[in-house]
């Protein structure tokens, strides 16, 4: 089996050729930014504060002891699972520096999640925080040591490690030693192999792959970074994940490879994003989520803050309403723009000076001149004319060729010249002569809760475990905060008793299922409506959710 699938050789060289790769690795375009910005602040979170030079000696000290004190070693896949913590940059900036290979999870992530992905991935090593809230991801790490042939390094971040683990602390202080940087400059890593390993969304149990490359990497932070006119003036804030591909492309690279600023909130929550904003001067949000804006809006403290630095507020996530945008406007003095992006690669952004109907009606255009987008008819490989929706395809300097182990997939996904099928359904809308996308919904079996995605066939395998549910569907239901929340339709055994959510919940968890991923509602049928063809009709399900919503709105 192929684990991953290249770019062609002419491509390399077209972009090449163009200076869009420029042959640099991440780690040391990362380093030459830091040498070029020393004194300005790099990273900023609620009880840390870090200078470029710092960041840099702090993460060359971390891939020095990874290397001096772990079976680790350059090629080497580790997991991650760390919160939005100042450490949690350290680690993923060493790793990269070291050659070895991030597996960008979350500590959210269950331990069947968490499992199966090192087995995928064949992860050696695995990142956990000791003092996340509410879950022992120490004991579960503890666990996966033993359950899973290869996992044998354990790093313990903000915390003390049992027995045979490893410690940050101690990994940051074994790194400082002048054996341990000569042995990490002796590192040598290929542009092109691989730096991260990042989740997608997709339709079966687990999230695919996605392997993205060095060269690619640091392309795709620079071209983003120019299209939101970051400098190293630049204070940007991220509240969502920050190990989330929009966490690391979107603001962490981007900001530090111009020797700007990043601000990580611990969280969404409105109230802590408000005071970072006003205490740190924040002038770039790169992706808010829907979610994140309508709470800031409705937050009691939001008028009374000082929201004057902010120069570019972008909502990534999913497509908000024109009302959203145009509250943002009117209640908060906030211009927001639009932009979509995937782990895969493809960044779609509306400039500010787009026309006000791609502002407010579309997601934007690509942000890079190399980037190239076809819609093409849903059920073959010919392209629709504009103003027709069809599936997004994209190909381009920094977009995947391939997902890592995942032939048969791939065959499915990618045409036969290379570009991704998406699986969104879009309209592409000229105007001024520049094409703008408008994303029209979903071909994918996908809940997009947020800016969670929450693959519905994972659940469903679960559900039928229960011995009392004989089928389950899980469905999209509208909710006006998050966008989507879940909706777990289940066929039952004769006798059984009728579920509650929080019977559902508690069956799930044991399973091994992330909290993010349980279903908010639970409807119990004899049976499944039918598709033509016999497959279990789920926009009849969705339907019928909907209309159930809206009549306990008229009753209430």
């Amino acid at each position: 089996m192929s684990e991953d699938v290249p770019f062609p050789p002419e491509r390399i060289e077209q972009y090449r050729r163009d200076g869009l790769w420029t042959g640099e690795t991440l780690g040391d375009a990362l380093r030459r930014a830091a040498r070029a910005h020393p004194d300005r602040a790099a990273l900023i979170t609620v009880d840390t504060r870090l200078t470029h030079a710092e960041l840099d000696e702090l993460s060359e000290s971390f891939a020095a002891g990874l290397l001096a004190t772990t079976p680790l070693r350059t090629g080497d896949r580790v997991m991650f699972q760390l919160g939005n913590e100042a450490e949690t940059v350290v680690a993923y900036y060493g790793c990269v520096k070291a050659g070895i290979v991030p597996v960008c999870t979350l500590p959210q992530h269950g331990e069947r999640e968490i499992g199966q992905l090192a087995e995928h991935t064949g992860a050696r090593g695995h990142l956990v925080q000791a003092d996340f809230r509410h879950r022992d991801l120490v004991g579960l790490g503890t666990r996966l040591q033993r359950a899973v042939a290869g996992l044998e390094t354990l790093i313990v971040v903000r915390g003390s490690a049992p027995g045979a683990a490893h410690a940050y602390d101690a990994i940051l202080a074994a790194g400082r030693s002048p054996q341990a940087r000569a042995a990490l400059a002796a590192v040598t890593v290929d542009p092109r192999a691989l730096v991260v390993l990042q989740l997608s969304g997709g339709t079966t149990g687990l999230p695919k792959v996605a392997p993205r490359r060095h060269e690619e990497y640091v392309y795709n932070a620079r071209v983003w970074a120019q299209a939101l006119d970051l400098t190293e003036q630049t204070v940007l804030l991220h509240p969502l994940p920050i190990m989330h591909n929009a966490g690391i492309a979107a603001a962490l690279q981007p900001a530090h490879l111009v020797g700007g600023a990043c601000v990580i909130a611990p969280s969404g929550d409105p109230g802590p994003v408000l005071e970072l904003i006003a205490r740190e001067r924040v002038s770039v949000l790169p992706v808010v989520p829907p979610a994140v804006a309508i709470r800031m809006l409705e937050h009691p403290q939001a008028r009374h803050t000082d929201l004057s630095s902010v120069a570019r507020f972008v909502i990534g996530g999913q497509r908000p309403s024109v009302d959203l945008i145009e509250r943002l406007e009117r209640e908060l003095g906030i211009r927001a723009l639009q932009m979509f992006g995937m782990a895969e690669g493809m960044f779609l952004y509306t400039p500010p000076d787009a026309p006000e109907r791609a502002r407010l009606h579309t997601v934007g255009t690509p942000v890079s001149p190399a980037d190239e987008v076809r819609v093409l008819d849903v059920a073959g490989e010919d392209e629709v004319p504009d103003g027709t929706i069809g599936e997004l395809a994209c190909r381009g300097p920094y977009t995947i060729p391939g997902y890592y182990r995942a032939a048969q997939h791939n065959a499915a996904t990618f045409t036969a010249d290379g570009f991704y099928r998406t699986g969104d359904l879009v309209t592409r809308h000229v105007l001024d002569g520049r094409p703008y996308y408008a994303i029209d919904g979903r071909i994918k079996d996908v809940i997009n809760r947020g800016a969670e995605k929450i693959h519905a066939e994972e659940v469903e395998e679960l559900l039928v475990r229960h011995p009392d549910v004989r089928n389950a569907a899980l469905v999209a239901m509208p909710d006006p905060v998050l966008g989507e929340r879940i909706c777990a339709y289940l066929v039952l055994a004769d006798d059984a008793a009728t579920p509650t959510v929080a019977s559902t919940s508690a069956f799930l968890l044991d399973q091994g299922l992330a909290k993010f991923k349980l279903p908010e509602r639970i409807e119990v049928v004899a049976a499944f409506p039918l598709t033509n063809v016999g497959k279990v009709s789920k926009k009849d399900l969705r339907a019928d959710v909907h209309k159930k919503i809206e009549m306990e709105g008229v009753g209430s």
